[in-house]
């Protein structure tokens, strides 16, 4: 179980110039909300107590879960929009994409998919990716790449620790409805399945934002 809040924060508040486009995206409650550590104890007996197959913790008081105002009351993400949905890529559909919504050299986008084995980058490679977009102000460039890292960060955080999947830099291509998106069903929905996976005695690791579920637990 790993938290990205030491990440987030290192990262920093958005560029001014991109200030709009992220409180646009109805993701900028997102930022500076995570925590540095989370514990990891309070996690597990949790977890361990999921049942996929009514998506809820089975607990000696009776059943309980997360629900969807949950999401909304502790993120403050929207709940009414369109559902969000993402594909699944390969390393060359990854790479072909970051090249055009990153606008960066094909060799280097293919590097770095390579070295994470498939639709993946690192979180430290798109805050290069940011930091020279600001540099030479492609201000949409920066945005798509820090709303990416903000997201990979948080409510889409997976199980790499380092990594984020590129499938889900999608609803940035177009910037002027990333905010038409319910962000908060796509956050359960991918916390649901994270748990879902966690729950089963093979599972060594739980992705998902842990952060949103630590606090849950303590509502629980």
């Amino acid at each position: 179980m790993v938290s990205h809040g030491k990440k987030l924060s290192k990262f920093g508040l958005p560029h001014r110039r991109i200030e709009a486009a992220v409180e646009l995206s109805g993701l900028s409650s997102l930022v500076g909300c995570s925590y540095e550590m989370v514990d990891k104890g309070l996690l597990s007996a949790f977890v361990e107590r999921w049942h996929p197959e009514t998506n809820s913790f089975h607990l000696p008081i009776g059943e309980m879960t997360i629900t969807l105002d949950d999401v909304s009351t502790l993120l403050h993400l929207p709940v009414i929009g369109r559902f969000y949905t993402y594909p699944t890529l390969d390393a060359k559909t990854a790479t072909d994409l970051l090249v055009e919504v990153l606008n960066v050299d094909r060799s280097n986008a293919d590097t770095e998919t390579r070295q994470c084995r498939g639709g993946h980058v690192r979180l430290s490679w798109l805050r290069e990716v940011y930091e020279d977009a600001c540099s030479n102000k492609q201000w949409t460039i920066a945005a798509r790449a820090y709303l990416l890292h903000l997201v990979g960060g948080t409510i889409f955080a997976d199980k790499s620790v380092t990594s984020v999947n590129v499938s889900f830099m999608g609803f940035s291509v177009d910037l002027r409805v990333t905010g038409e998106f319910s962000w908060a069903t796509a956050t359960l929905t991918y916390l649901y399945e994270q748990l879902g996976d966690a729950s089963y005695g093979s599972a060594k690791q739980l992705g998902g934002y842990a952060m949103l579920l630590q606090v849950s637990c303590f509502i629980v």
